[in-house]
């Protein structure tokens, strides 16, 4: 591997694939409508999955661009079923409280169609939760450190951790009680760091149902200048 100094840093050269043009066509249409089969699914069966699997699916969020490449980001894996029924019970407590007076009714109406309530049994029954915490500064030999752009960089992270989730053939769905410091209460977290998104992840029951909604069409959703 090709090495070259950039001010006093070591730069290797990238390795990174190419293809005709008529592959890569094919390449991102395929990829497009296998992402496009993801659904978010709330029926998630207990069968157990791999700790392996999990990690690699880690492993692939892990490699999100970050500020700086600060990677401002802790992946909290929980398959401990104490630990499940203890976050169930307390997400639970606070998703009952905006379902009775601090969600508006446009909120409440909007989520109809999805079904939802503050009722969150997959909590528990999912094999395992993925908690992401960002970390808004880091430390080093006891003194903070900046970290950059973190709110982008996480959630880029997770959008590839779900998409990581749906290529290994598992569901998931994004979930965000609020507030969520119990989270950090319950898996002791250091205070540099923030909850930022909880995901259970596992397979999907049999004969599960979502909701029936349609995407934006790219029209909607994008402008080209050529």
């Amino acid at each position: 591997m090709k090495t070259k100094e950039i001010n006093g840093h070591t730069h290797v050269q990238y390795e990174g694939k190419t293809f005709p043009e008529k592959e890569m066509k094919v390449r991102a249409k395929d990829f497009y409508e296998f992402m496009d089969l993801r659904r978010s699914v709330r029926d998630i069966s207990s069968k157990p999955v791999d700790e392996e699997v999990i990690k690699n699916i880690i492993r692939t969020a892990s490699t999100a661009p970050s500020g700086a490449h600060k990677q401002p980001w802790t992946f909290c894996a929980v398959s401990n079923d104490q630990i499940k029924s203890e976050i169930r019970k307390a997400a639970e407590k606070e998703e009952y409280d905006s379902y009775h007076g601090r969600m508006s009714d446009r909120w409440l109406k909007d989520l109809a169609p999805i079904g939802t309530d503050w009722h969150k049994p997959f909590l528990e029954k999912s094999p395992w939760l993925i908690i992401v915490f960002k970390k808004v500064y880091d430390v080093a030999e006891g003194d903070k450190t900046n970290n950059y752009y973190v709110n982008e960089s996480v959630g880029i992270a997770c959008g590839m951790l779900i998409s990581a989730i749906h290529q290994a053939g598992l569901v998931t769905l994004t979930h965000t009680p609020s507030p969520m410091n119990f989270l950090s209460n319950i898996l002791k977290r250091p205070s540099n760091e923030r909850p930022f998104l909880l995901l259970p992840v596992g397979y999907a029951e049999e004969d599960v149902f979502v909701p029936d909604l349609q995407r934006k069409p790219l029209d909607e959703v994008s402008v080209f200048f050529m």
